[in-house]
């Protein structure tokens, strides 16, 4: 019988950003502002949502759901990534590293379905006006909600474990800001096709039914609100659609060039800056987004500026 001498990894070393005492603690500082900025925005939306009457409606119970989500990716990332920032990089324990990959996948796998699911809102509110309230009631909202979480948490976790049973023998360092998958596989022993095939075979659930969800959703509803006849209803239809249009666009946009895109001439700098794209400030767009673009959110926060004065 063949033995093989491995050594197993019990701990993995992060960079982060390298670079001089002063380009980190620059770096330190605007992140940890974006991340409070961040949470402060998120818990806004959420607070408006469950105390204002006027935001008691589908759309802004979804809107709330995505900013739990937006603040759970980066409690995930920035807190280590801070550390890392002071330190010049530190070392993560290997339970440490793949429960963080797995929160962080299901923090971004709830945000595919979750678009999804206001897309087809969206859909139900402007194509079927008149049966809108009788089917996005709020039990079944409550259950597309919960469908999103427990099958986000049941494709990261199957996700994540394949990963984990892999050999680690090798160099432990990853030149990245947290543990993500690319970087993992590329340290692996072992034979990482059936890793590989799995994650393209959890895309089809997460990503590609989502995006084909979305795209019909709006392709329908563009065909509705051009047979509108007036001009002043068509843009009060579209209104409704912007924000969320934007905050798929920049999410879809900023997981393809990370994953899908081809990465012959992407260096680990890019690589980087990307992730933060998504994982940091992606989440304080969104709220942002919401909020600037959103009447009935401005007059919220006008009500409870006022609630708070009297």
């Amino acid at each position: 019988m063949e033995v093989t001498n491995w050594t197993v990894v019990t701990k993995f070393y992060l960079l982060g950003f390298q670079g001089s005492q002063l380009l980190r603690n620059v770096l330190f500082f605007m992140f940890l502002i974006v991340y409070g900025a961040t949470l402060c925005g998120n818990l806004l939306i959420i607070t408006l949502v469950s105390t204002s009457k006027l935001l008691h409606t589908p759309m802004y119970f979804f809107i709330s759901l995505l900013s739990i989500s937006d603040i759970l990716l980066p409690t995930d990332i920035v807190p280590n990534l801070l550390y890392f920032l002071l330190v010049n990089g530190g070392t993560i324990s290997f339970i440490g590293c793949m429960s963080q990959f797995y929160f962080f996948t299901v923090s971004e796998a709830f945000e595919c379905l979750l678009l999804s699911v206001m897309s087809f809102d969206r859909y139900m509110a402007i194509c079927n006006p008149l049966r809108y309230s009788t089917i996005m009631t709020s039990t079944f909202c409550i259950k597309l909600a919960a469908t999103c979480w427990v099958f986000g948490g049941v494709v990261s976790l199957i996700v994540t474990i394949t990963p984990a049973n892999l050999h680690f023998c090798g160099p432990n360092t990853i030149d990245h800001l947290f543990c993500d998958i690319v970087p993992l596989l590329e340290l692996s022993c072992s034979d990482t096709f059936i890793v590989h095939l799995e994650i393209y075979m959890m895309g089809i659930p997460i990503v590609i039914i989502p995006t084909t969800i979305i795209v019909v959703s709006y392709t329908s509803i563009v065909r509705a609100v051009l047979r509108i006849p007036s001009s002043t209803g068509r843009q009060k239809a579209f209104s409704t659609c912007s924000s969320h249009l934007i905050v798929v666009s920049i999410f879809y946009w900023t997981l393809f060039s990370v994953y899908v895109l081809p990465k012959s001439g992407q260096t680990r700098v890019v690589n980087k800056v990307l992730s933060l794209l998504y994982t940091v400030f992606t989440p304080l767009i969104n709220p942002i987004i919401y909020s600037l673009r959103n009447k009935d959110i401005k007059k919220a926060v006008q009500e409870t500026f006022h609630r708070c004065n009297n």
